[in-house]
C-alpha cells in the first residue's frame, strides 16, 4: 500500500475514442460496407456478409477458427488497428458449443453426456448431449454457460487489436410507453448476454439510412437502446457515410478522433 500515490488533481482522459464499439442496424443498411472503409480494420466475417465488398477480411465458422485467426494475428505482430466481428449475433450462436464444453467440465455436466472413451474420459466433440443442447437444461441454467462462453471469446478478441467493433442485428421488442405498447429496437442478443456485452462497451450506436446518408446515432431514446461514454459521441447523431456524386464516402474520423 505504501507505493500508492493518490492524485491531487484531475487526471486527463487516457483516450477520446471508443476502444470497444457496438454498431447494430436493420439488415442491408450497410454495416459491412461501412466497416470495410475503416483503414487497417480486419473484418472477422461470421455470416459471409463481406462477399460483396473489398475489405481486409477473413471468414470463420466456429470459435476454434476465431482463435486460429487470433494466433495468426499474434504471429504477425498484431498488424491491425481495428478488428470487427460481423456479427455478434452469429457469434452468440457459435458459442453454444463452447457453452456445452464448459458445462461438460463440471461434475454435473459429465453425467449428462451419453458417450465415454475407453479410458473413461469424456469426448465433447462426438458425445451426444442428452438434452440436445445446453440451452435445454432445466431452469434455463444453460444460458449461464452461454454467457460465460461468449464473454470469454470476446475478451480474447479484444486482444487482437487496440480497438474492437462488434456488429449486430436489430431485434424488435415491445415496451410500454404512456400505457401503450410500442416497438423498441435493440441489439439482437439473448437476455443477460446483451446487458453484459453492452456494459463492457464504450459506445453503442444504431445505424440507419436517411436519404443518401448513413447516420450513426448514440442518442438514448425510448425506441432505440444506444449510448456512449466518449464525450464527442454522447447523445450525438453522426453522419458516418454518404453518397456524393456516385461516390461512397465515409467519415470515421468523426467517431475515432485520436
Amino acid at each position: 500500500m505504501s507505493g500508492i500515490v493518490l492524485p491531487t488533481a484531475k487526471i486527463s482522459a487516457a483516450t477520446k475514442s471508443p476502444k470497444n464499439l457496438i454498431i447494430f442496424s436493420k439488415p442491408k443498411v450497410g454495416k459491412t460496407s461501412l466497416i470495410a472503409e475503416l483503414p487497417n480494420c480486419l473484418i472477422i466475417d461470421l455470416e459471409s456478409g463481406s462477399d460483396y465488398v473489398d475489405a481486409l477480411k477473413v471468414k470463420a465458422s466456429s470459435v476454434d477458427e476465431i482463435r486460429e485467426i487470433g494466433k495468426a494475428i499474434k504471429d504477425a505482430g498484431y498488424p491491425y488497428e481495428y478488428v470487427a466481428v460481423d456479427t455478434i449475433t452469429a457469434l452468440e450462436t457459435m458459442c453454444v458449443k463452447e457453452a456445452e464444453k464448459l458445462y461438460m467440465n463440471t461434475p454435473m455436466g459429465k453425467s449428462t453426456w451419453l458417450k465415454k472413451l475407453p479410458d473413461k474420459t469424456w469426448d465433447p466433440e462426438s458425445a451426444k448431449f442428452k438434452y440436445g443442447t445446453v440451452l435445454n437444461l432445466p431452469n434455463g441454467q444453460g444460458y449461464g454457460y452461454l454467457r460465460d462462453a461468449i464473454v470469454k471469446i470476446i475478451e480474447e478478441i479484444k486482444k487482437f487489436a487496440p480497438k474492437v467493433i462488434l456488429l449486430g442485428h436489430v431485434k424488435d421488442a415491445m415496451i410500454e410507453k404512456a400505457g401503450a405498447e410500442v416497438n423498441s429496437m435493440d441489439l439482437d442478443l439473448t437476455g443477460k448476454i446483451k446487458r453484459i456485452i453492452s456494459s463492457q462497451s464504450d459506445a453503442i450506436g444504431y445505424l440507419y439510412r436517411k436519404g443518401n446518408q448513413n447516420i450513426l446515432t448514440f442518442k438514448t431514446k425510448d425506441d432505440v437502446a444506444c449510448g456512449a461514454r466518449p464525450v464527442h459521441l454522447r447523445n450525438q447523431e453522426i453522419v458516418v457515410s454518404e453518397m456524393e456524386e456516385g461516390e461512397f464516402k465515409t467519415h470515421w474520423d468523426r467517431v475515432y478522433i485520436d
